[in-house]
Formats: C-alpha cells, sequence, structure tokens
C-alpha cells in the first residue's frame, strides 16, 4: 500500500531536535516523525477507548445501582494475583 504525502511545519528547534536524536539512533528525521505520530495515534485511542469503557461502566452503575467496595474488589484481585480461588464479591446497592 503506496503511503499518502504530509508535509509538517516544525519550529527550527524541533526540527533540530528530531534530526539529532534521528541520527544519534541510526534512523532518518522521518522515520522519527513516523514513529512519533504512531505511538501518538495509538495513545490517543487508549485514552479514548478508557473514556468510552469508564463512561459505559458509569451508565451501568446509574441503571443497576451495583456498586462494590474498594476493599473488597482489592482483596479480590490480591487473590486472584495469588492463584487463589477467587468468587466475585456481591454488589451492594446504592
Amino acid at each position: 500500500m503506496a503511503a499518502n504525502t504530509t508535509s509538517v511545519k516544525l519550529p527550527p528547534k524541533l526540527k533540530a531536535r528530531v534530526s539529532a536524536l534521528a541520527r544519534k539512533s541510526g534512523r532518518s528525521a522521518h522515520s522519527f516523525i513516523v514513529e512519533a505520530v504512531e505511538r501518538h495515534a495509538a495513545r490517543e485511542e487508549k485514552i479514548q477507548n478508557f473514556v468510552k469503557e469508564a463512561l459505559a461502566a458509569d451508565a451501568d452503575i446509574e441503571r443497576t445501582g451495583e456498586v462494590y467496595g474498594a476493599e473488597d474488589v482489592h482483596a479480590w484481585l490480591e487473590r486472584l494475583s495469588k492463584g487463589q480461588k477467587a468468587p466475585r464479591q456481591k454488589p451492594w446497592q446504592r
């Protein structure tokens, strides 16, 4: 698949930093910039997904009224991390 060309105007100081870092790592400035954009896009996607999941969880709490105590959740996770059988705690209603 052919890549599309996009021009990015970098401030001179940033361009110098990118060029120096790319040169020190044995890469081209182009590959350095592409990798930076890929990492930032992935980070933004993770943030958006996190927010989407959090809003869905909040809506589920509003719908069901079910919540769990933090201490109960932490104890449950601790048991799971040790490979112990860990039945889920019963939620309590708000």
